[in-house]
């Protein structure tokens, strides 16, 4: 077996994970030299909810991000996170924007996009793995991993080679709820390698504090490549951390041969970067201790917080464990969708709702008929028609077709709505995913470009000018502090 690489997700999924993705491009320029020269596969910096969070809470153009990061990062791949035909966002996208977004996002310097879809319908991710092909991307389509009766490993194995023969460069086992075992990650990666001949990809948590086992387990199979997360934002419900596993690994066959002295380094300073989340009241150390419910319940972190802020909302936090207990029941009935964005709030919600309605189904929320009508994609399982019709109607019509089939182009709608406003095709883009939270992006920067136009000195004659040291060096990296409390992610 081949020396194990790494993928480092201390720039996006970590502190997606554990600080609500709260982490300034500021915060990680210092440690970029260090990261570079670590010899990382590839290390996550983008995509996932990087994109809503820094125009909606931190005032970051996240195309400047990523541009800063290609810079300061020139020896290693930079990798994204797609959600399929959901690009960074939470509704079906045409094709034409998805096409666009996959070449300004390589164009602005990533290399490997790795492409998931919540009900891993390949339809969903026709698009993405075509245009990451196109524009020379390294093409990482995602087993979103679930348990269930429909969920068996030789339906992830024909997954994988349907996805191998649409294009994948690498698959990855996406693990988002921590819920694959050690000996079920060690079975898996076994057939995975023996029936596709690419690279597999290992991604899994720490939720359930089995996460260093499973991928010991998976390196023991033969996995390629593995998520970790450097220790100051590793483990709980962050990917487990990097420094242990290569120590771990020291010395045998799989040694990733990285440098431990130099992620040391790394480490401090991604520490003080922790200490001050904590200190802002972002990082809750709660995210760090152990929760066996994702194991009993299947349902995720992120999930189970969003459960609990639902119930507070309606003075109902009695009811927790049974709306936990009507989770199962209500994926049961629409299909066994995995649990990950967005299906695990559209099962949530209505658990919820059936709970506090005092009866099942009474109501739905229009996201539950979506599903049911098959505008996110075909559900995995057989879905109750009894339930179905109550949210359609006797005569609801259900989607068969990919979704995306229905869409016209919609680029030069956004182009046209945006046009004196933006100042780029990436503009554009941002605009399409999130119109509002863009806007106001857009607002915050123009001001400010106004205010330092104001305080700029006047240009020195033709004559002076000779002598004229420029005393402003724009380096492009502008971060602008305008807080937008009025949403959530």
């Amino acid at each position: 077996m081949s020396k194990l690489l790494i993928t480092d997700t201390i720039l996006r999924d970590a502190h997606q994970s554990q600080a609500a993705t709260r982490m300034r491009t500021e915060d990680m320029l210092p440690a970029c030299e260090l990261l570079d020269s670590i010899g990382y596969w590839s290390l996550e910096c983008w995509g996932g909810a990087t994109f809503d969070a820094c125009l909606r809470f931190l005032n970051e153009d996240p195309w400047e991000r990523l541009r800063t990061l290609r810079k300061a990062l020139p020896n290693t791949r930079l990798q994204m996170l797609f959600r399929g035909q959901n690009i960074l966002g939470y509704k079906h996208y045409a094709d034409d924007v998805v096409e666009q977004f996959c070449r300004k996002a390589i164009e602005n310097g990533i290399d490997v996009i790795r492409i998931f879809d919540a009900l891993n319908d390949v339809r969903n991710l026709e698009a993405a793995i075509k245009f990451t092909k196109k524009y020379g991307g390294w093409c990482e389509p995602a087993l979103s991993y679930t348990i269930s009766p429909v969920h068996s490993e030789d339906y992830f194995v024909k997954l994988a080679k349907e996805l191998v023969q649409m294009g994948a460069d690498s698959i990855c086992i996406k693990d988002m709820a921590n819920l694959l075992l050690p000996y079920s990650a060690y079975s898996l990666v076994k057939k995975l390698k023996a029936e596709v001949d690419v690279p597999i990809h290992l991604h899994t948590h720490n939720t359930t504090g089995t996460g260093d086992m499973t991928i010991l387990k998976a390196v023991e199979a033969g996995v390629d490549i593995v998520d970790t997360a450097l220790s100051p934002l590793g483990n709980g419900t962050s990917q487990p951390a990097t420094e242990p596993l290569v120590a771990a690994l020291k010395g045998t066959e799989r040694d990733p041969g990285l440098d431990l002295n130099k992620m040391a380094e790394a480490a401090k300073h991604f520490r003080t970067v922790a200490a001050k989340l904590k200190k802002e009241g972002i990082l809750d150390p709660k995210v760090l201790s152990v929760d066996t419910n994702t194991l009993m319940y299947q349902v995720p972190g992120g999930m189970l917080s969003n459960l609990i802020s639902q119930l507070k909302q309606a003075n109902a936090e009695d009811k927790y464990y049974d709306v936990l207990a009507e989770v199962p029941r209500v994926r049961e009935d629409f299909g066994y969708p995995p649990l990950v964005t967005p299906t695990s709030q559209i099962v949530g919600s209505q658990a919820v709702l059936n709970i506090l309605s005092g009866e099942r189904y009474k109501m739905f929320t229009k996201e539950s008929k979506g599903l049911l009508a098959g505008e996110y994609g075909r559900l995995p399982g057989t879905v109750n028609e009894e339930v179905r019709r109550k949210a359609l109607g006797e005569y609801g019509k259900v989607i068969t077709c990919r979704p995306a089939d229905l869409l016209e182009p919609e680029l030069h709608k956004y182009t046209e709505e945006l046009k004196g406003i933006a100042k780029s095709e990436e503009d554009v883009l941002s605009y399409a995913l999130f119109p509002q939270v863009a806007m106001k992006f857009f607002e915050a920067r123009n001001k400010e470009e106004e205010k330092a136009e104001e305080k700029a000195p006047e240009a020195p004659s033709v004559e002076a000018k000779s002598a004229t040291v420029p005393a402003v060096s724009d380096n492009g990296v502008r971060t602008l502090y305008v807080e937008d409390l009025t949403e959530q992610l």
